[in-house]
């Protein structure tokens, strides 16, 4: 089995001024030193990337965007480009976030597009699929991420290739800043199965290299749970990004 080094990335939605992320980044470094072994990503709003990358220097901490377009330029009135977001300095981009899916109406074959863009870019995807609570009551949760999956990866089923540093994000749309998380035992349940699936539409090495997320109420006070299961190896988190305490404490949760 391949070591995958555990992946801890703060979302910030729509939150933070120039100011505050750029002191919440500082501070943020400040809890990190000294940290080797965790890998440490944050995206923050478009208008603060380029503070933010100026802020984090040379740092360990990678910056990712919240979204992009699938085009690199043209009369998309309020979109942005995978090459814009490039200049402004990241390397990753959240494609597929629920919040895009459920308010944004973003289709499976919609980040389809933005996926392949992103790659064709350079860019690390993080390709977030989940179940709403109608649905995991329904008894669908594997179906829907199943149909998650072959749609908004379609291109790299195409090729039968996915890029090893690709990452997934399973966040249930049930547990997104509800407070309500779903237990280890349950987000194992799905890491397993989504790995399974990627061994069976790719190939074993991918299915052991490629690092999948859990990310819906993740905190400090539940995040040591969730990493000591096989297949979860990281967390997208929310609210809990957001102040510099609660997230240190969350890339630094080997030391709980």
């Amino acid at each position: 089995m391949t070591d995958r080094i555990p992946f801890i990335a703060g979302n910030w939605k729509m939150n933070l001024n120039i100011d505050e992320s750029v002191n919440l980044v500082n501070a943020t470094l400040k809890g990190m030193r000294d940290l080797e072994d965790v890998d440490v990503l944050i995206a923050p709003p478009f208008t603060a990337l380029s503070a933010v990358k100026q802020a984090t220097g040379k740092s360990r901490i990678l910056l990712a965007a919240q979204n992009m377009y699938s085009e690199t330029s043209g009369a998309y009135t309020g979109e942005i480009s995978g090459k814009m977001l490039r200049e402004a300095g990241c390397t990753h981009v959240i494609l597929g976030h629920s919040e895009r899916r459920s308010l944004f109406k973003e289709t499976n074959e919609m980040i389809d597009l933005k996926v392949r863009a992103a790659v064709a870019l350079g860019f690390i995807p993080i390709v977030c699929i989940g179940e709403s609570l109608e649905e995991r009551e329904a008894g669908t949760t594997f179906e829907v991420l199943r149909n998650q999956l072959e749609g908004s990866l379609r291109n790299f089923i195409k090729e039968q290739f996915m890029p090893y540093d690709t990452i997934l994000a399973y966040e249930p749309v049930w547990a997104i800043g509800t407070g309500l998380t779903a237990t280890p035992g349950q987000a194992q349940e799905v890491h397993k199965f989504i790995r399974e699936w990627v061994g069976k539409g790719f190939d074993s090495e991918t299915a052991d290299r490629v690092r999948i997320l859990y990310g819906g109420s993740v905190k400090p006070d539940n995040i040591s749970d969730l990493m000591s299961e096989e297949d979860i190896d990281g967390a997208l988190v929310g609210g809990a990004s957001l102040k510099a305490d609660s997230f240190v404490q969350l890339i630094r949760f080997k030391e709980k």
